[in-house]
């Protein structure tokens, strides 16, 4: 891991990450009666639980409004689930105030177009290494793995390498 990186991992104390692309690999699979199957890594859970250990919490913020993804934070250990939110970057305030945190001290994990603005924003911003290639031109960071095959987990062990060493 370079050292500027490290620095900025070693600044993280919330995680805020995208659903769809990233926890998911962006499938959504419908019924007649809609939305009915999303699949999730529990290796993803897993970091967001020895995040929380480090004590680092983890948020989702998603533009869909999805029952599923509501099942899923209430299981998972989350601060937050915000839903339904189409200008992610306009969340950040209310967001760094309530977990009393700078930009430079949250770390954001998107995959497409829509997270763009809020990547510039933060300290730390990963993407999928199946992230949109626009995406991938501003991350600080492009996983090894893609959406749903453990991407939050390996941005978490990333952050607890870097205030470990």
């Amino acid at each position: 891991m370079d050292l500027e990186l490290k620095l900025k991992l070693k600044k993280i104390k919330l995680v805020i990450t995208d659903v769809d692309g990233v926890l998911t690999d962006g499938g959504m699979y419908y019924s007649q009666e809609g939305e009915c199957m999303k699949k999730f890594n529990t290796k993803d859970s897993m970091g967001m639980e020895l995040l929380l250990q480090n004590k680092i919490k983890s948020i989702l913020l998603t533009r869909e409004n999805s029952k599923i993804v509501k099942e899923r934070a209430k299981k998972i250990k989350i601060a937050e689930l915000y839903s339904n939110i189409s200008k992610k970057e306009e969340m950040l305030p209310e967001i760094s105030k309530k977990y009393n945190v700078t930009n430079v001290e949250i770390a954001y994990i998107g995959d497409d177009i829509n997270d763009i603005e809020i990547m510039k924003l933060v300290g730390f911003s990963a993407t999928p290494m199946d992230g949109n290639f626009a995406v991938k031109k501003i991350s600080n960071y492009i996983c090894n793995t893609n959406g749903g095959q453990g991407v939050f987990r390996e941005i978490s062990d990333l952050i607890i390498q870097s205030k470990n060493n």
